[in-house]
């Protein structure tokens, strides 16, 4: 769970430096074209920290958080791609897909992350 004032703060105090080093091109532009942004920067700020715990890592074992992309389908659905050492470290466990919900209101975002696994 993120709260939207506490990242806007964040955002506000670091400014792009911040944003680039939490957020890919995509995921920025993405929420910048929206109403709310800080909500939608919110919910994949927590998107990510439900990835890294679903792979076990934190901000450690060489991964960042811009390893992980949150993007929409055209259906709205939020898809996870992986790249660099989360790719790396899902691959080593074996993981085929990373499922993430994300909700947001004015105040927090939330979001959860579930992994399959190729094993039977």
């Amino acid at each position: 769970m993120v709260d939207c004032k506490r990242l806007g703060e964040m955002i506000d105090r670091y400014g792009d430096k911040f944003i680039k080093r939490v957020f890919t091109p995509v995921e920025i532009e993405y929420c910048q074209g929206r109403k709310r942004c800080i909500e939608h920067l919110a919910g994949r700020f927590a998107a990510k920290e439900a990835v890294m715990k679903v792979l076990g890592t934190g901000l450690r074992r060489g991964v960042n958080w811009t390893d992980i992309e949150i993007v929409n389908e055209p259906s709205g659905r939020p898809r996870v791609t992986l790249t660099g050492r989360c790719r790396e470290i899902a691959e080593e466990k074996n993981l085929s897909e990373i499922l993430i919900s994300i909700s947001h209101i004015a105040t927090h975002a939330i979001a959860s992350a579930v992994a399959s696994s190729l094993r039977p």
